[in-house]
C-alpha cells in the first residue's frame, strides 16, 4: 500500500505553463479532476482613496491518485 494521499493540489507557478503542471501531475501518479481559478487583488491608493484592482490569477488543479 502506498503512503500517497488520494487527492493532492497542484498550483501553477509564476512562469510555468499549464501543460508543465499536467505533466508534473502525471509523473507523480495523479490525474486532473478539477481546475480552480482564484483572482488576486491588490490595494492601490490614488488621490487619497484606496481602490482594489485585479493583479492576476491563481490556477490550482486538484488531482486524484490513479
Amino acid at each position: 500500500m502506498t503512503d500517497k494521499p488520494t487527492k493532492k493540489k497542484f498550483e501553477v507557478a509564476e512562469n510555468e505553463s499549464i501543460g508543465a503542471v499536467l505533466d508534473r501531475m502525471k509523473e507523480e501518479g495523479y490525474a486532473p479532476v478539477r481546475r480552480m481559478e482564484e483572482p488576486i487583488f491588490k490595494e492601490v491608493k490614488e488621490n487619497g482613496q484606496t481602490q482594489i484592482v485585479p493583479a492576476g490569477r491563481r490556477i490550482v488543479f486538484e488531482g486524484k491518485l490513479l
